[in-house]
């Protein structure tokens, strides 16, 4: 069953988890499972998502009931009127607050601006070597992606050098490998937490909320990072 997080009678929101695809898709042929398919089949109505998440990344994602209110909230979110924030565990230590200004190519090559935000929330080491480090260091930090970018979070932190733990192929190999072999963790570390925005039929705002799931908590336990703060920066 999925874990719905939000639903009235125009929008339903899941946290979807790790390594579930959104809808069918040529990239990924092994899929058997859809979070469109399995929420339609949960609840017995037709649902239209209004957003993608990777197939790797977990967390709060939104379908429209009918095609009306589809098209009026992915219009809020190409004109950047949703406030997403995402859960990321990085390598390495990072600052307190950075912007990254970093365009993105489209799969034709074309350049799109591409504009996030984040934060640190934790820092931790863990007495592992990793080739010239004599330690493995973490951060785990609040995101918000201005744009909607493919795999722009992705790209953003691999391109300030502290790329996602359990991303391929933006990731460290080096990381990726510890983890699967020493932990059989294949995860990607990013969760989608939080959706902000204004009701496109009520005008009411909406805040949605998505909690991590178990292996984003073991990762974080492994690093020594404390989940049981994030309450804490939620609404700051």
């Amino acid at each position: 069953m999925l874990e719905i997080v939000y639903q009235d009678n125009d929008l339903i929101a899941i946290n979807k988890p790790h390594g579930l695809l959104v809808h069918r898709s040529k990239l990924a042929n092994d899929a058997k499972e859809f979070a469109l398919q399995l929420l339609r089949d949960q609840i017995g109505k037709q649902v239209n998502p209004v957003h993608r998440l990777d197939r790797k990344t977990g967390g709060a994602l939104l379908f429209a009931f009918s095609k009306e209110v589809e098209i009026e909230m992915q219009k809020q979110f190409q004109e950047g009127l949703v406030e997403k924030k995402y859960l990321a565990i990085v390598r390495g230590f990072t600052p307190d607050e950075m912007e990254i200004d970093y365009p993105l190519a489209k799969e034709n090559g074309t350049l799109q601006e591409a504009f996030t935000m984040f934060r640190t929330l934790q820092q931790s080491e863990i007495p592992v070597e990793f080739g010239k480090h004599p330690t493995g260091r973490y951060s785990l930090v609040e995101a918000n992606p201005k744009t909607g970018r493919m795999h722009q979070l992705r790209k953003h932190f691999a391109h300030i050098f502290h790329p996602i733990i359990g991303d391929r192929p933006h990731g460290c190999n080096k990381q990726n490998r510890y983890f699967k072999e020493r932990y059989q963790m294949d995860t990607m570390l990013l969760h989608a937490s939080s959706l902000k925005f204004v009701h496109p039929v009520t005008t009411e705002p909406v805040h949605i909320t998505a909690s991590v799931h178990p292996e984003f908590k073991r990762a974080a336990a492994i690093m020594s990072l404390n989940l049981g703060t994030l309450h804490n920066f939620s609404d700051k």
